[in-house]
């Protein structure tokens, strides 16, 4: 059952009352309460601070009303634990002045939808039923919803363990958005990967019983600008013939939360009907060990025809988005996005909630940070820096994936994939975490989306929306 209920429902008539004020209009606030109210606010030891909730009786006895004391209306992470802190019962939300702004409106209803989620599809018992909450009269329900589903989607793909989502499942779930919106989907498999020159993809994939493939889903007019998001699927990674120890390879089942990512963006797009004319190329596989498995010091072919000499089979990830950014550059893009959990040198760098942002344009990366900013989805960018290409140099092949530098991994990482983007197009790098290691309100322990809202909202406003 959905937590957002439409404000038309009949339903909604019913809900109880939920005022939401910022510290500093709680003694205005209180002024105009009774002295009955009074009583019963100092008797529950409401404080007034930040994170202060208050259930207010009705006249008879029973909940009739409640007061929440927000950090901030703007913040949709400073909302979202009233999901869970409320009553199971549906609410209809104001200011204490009368209806929330749009901006205290859209806040509320992201938090809400994001502070609902639990992931319990293996579990017995499942999780205890959350408040509902009317949509709040100024909130955009197309926009906010759609995005609110799409992040969820990406969570739950995330979440979801590699025996029950490997390449076919994941190529099932991008195919189930296509039907969704009405786009066109394609998908290359096992062996016709060679056949259709998409060898890199074929020589890390080779090594599971679960073929590898290429998703490639279009969508929009053919005359609209081009934008196009490239994520990598690696269902799960051992790390190859260069295994990860087991701490490393707990996590694993999310090193497909790049394609999560652009699945999630794409959804979003498309749910607003942005005119643009979208690609989603999606290279998934599993990384192996057997005897059919790539090996270090081999040399694979490529799309764009560079030979990649192996340094280390754990760095799997650009070498599969190696062949899908080759075919991404030949439709001259005007935007070109990946998001792939790509490095842990980036996490070294930023920490688990900070996406790294590489841009080859400067102005392409401030508007994705300011985005990212408005959308409470924050980003660092990264330098694409020259002076490291050198140590991505291979010494057999062309290009090296993981070079002869311990330092900078993330950036070494990013400028190899540079080099499978022609020339001359807008690319944007995202090296994201795609998971949460702890509970905070609307942001539960486990798969997340990092940076999705924000490429998003960057679309959205670079592009327009549909008249």
């Amino acid at each position: 059952m959905s937590t957002l209920l439409s404000s038309g429902s009949a339903e909604a008539a019913s809900a109880l009352s939920l005022t939401l004020i910022l510290a500093s209009e709680v003694d205005a606030w209180r002024a105009g309460q009774s002295p009955a109210t009074l009583d019963w606010l100092a008797s529950s030891g409401f404080t007034g601070k930040a994170g202060s909730l208050a259930l207010l009786p009705g006249e008879t006895g029973g909940k009739a009303a409640a007061v929440y004391v927000a950090a901030s209306l703007e913040d949709p992470f400073a909302l979202a634990d009233l999901p869970k802190r409320l009553p199971a019962s549906l609410w209809k939300a104001a200011g204490p002045g009368g209806a929330l702004s749009a901006t205290a409106a859209n806040a509320l209803a992201l938090g809400w939808g994001l502070g609902s989620y639990a992931f319990d599809l293996y579990k017995a018992e499942k999780a205890p039923a959350t408040a509902r909450l009317v949509w709040p009269e100024a909130a955009n329900e197309t926009r906010t919803g759609a995005v609110i589903s799409s992040v969820l989607l990406c969570r739950d793909l995330v979440n979801t363990p590699a025996n029950h989502l490997g390449p076919m499942e994941l190529a099932a779930a991008a195919k189930a958005v296509a039907e969704e919106f009405g786009a066109s989907y394609a998908e290359i498999v096992g062996d016709d990967l060679l056949a259709q020159n998409y060898p890199a993809i074929h020589a890390v994939g080779r090594g599971s019983d679960r073929a590898p493939r290429l998703v490639d889903l279009r969508w929009g007019k053919e005359d609209a600008p081009r934008v196009t998001l490239v994520g990598k699927g690696v269902v799960f990674d051992t790390g190859g013939y260069d295994l990860k120890p087991s701490s490393g390879m707990l996590l694993m089942k999310k090193d497909m939360g790049g394609a999560a990512h652009a699945l999630g963006v794409a959804r979003i797009v498309m749910a607003l009907g942005l005119p643009v004319r979208l690609r989603v190329l999606l290279p998934i596989v599993e990384n192996s060990v057997s005897g059919n498995a790539f090996r270090p010091l081999d040399v694979l072919a490529s799309r764009k025809g560079l030979t990649i000499e192996v340094g280390n089979t754990d760095a799997e990830g650009r070498v599969i988005l190696s062949d899908a950014l080759a075919e991404a550059s030949s439709e001259k893009p005007e935007l070109l996005v990946d998001f792939a959990t790509l490095t842990g040198a980036a996490r070294v760098a930023l920490g688990p909630d900070l996406p790294a942002l590489f841009a080859r344009e400067d102005a392409t990366a401030e508007a994705l940070l300011a985005a990212g900013k408005g959308a409470a989805d924050p980003m660092w960018r990264l330098p694409l820096w020259d002076g490291y290409r050198k140590s991505i140099r291979g010494k057999v092949g062309d290009i090296n994936n993981s070079g002869d530098m311990p330092m900078a991994g993330a950036i070494t990482a990013a400028l190899f994939l540079d080099a499978f983007v022609d020339a001359g197009i807008d690319w944007v790098h995202i090296d994201t975490f795609a998971w949460n290691s702890g509970n905070r309100p609307g942001r539960p322990e486990g798969g997340e989306a990092l940076g999705l809202r924000a490429v998003a909202a960057f679309i959205e406003k670079r592009f327009g929306v549909k008249a």
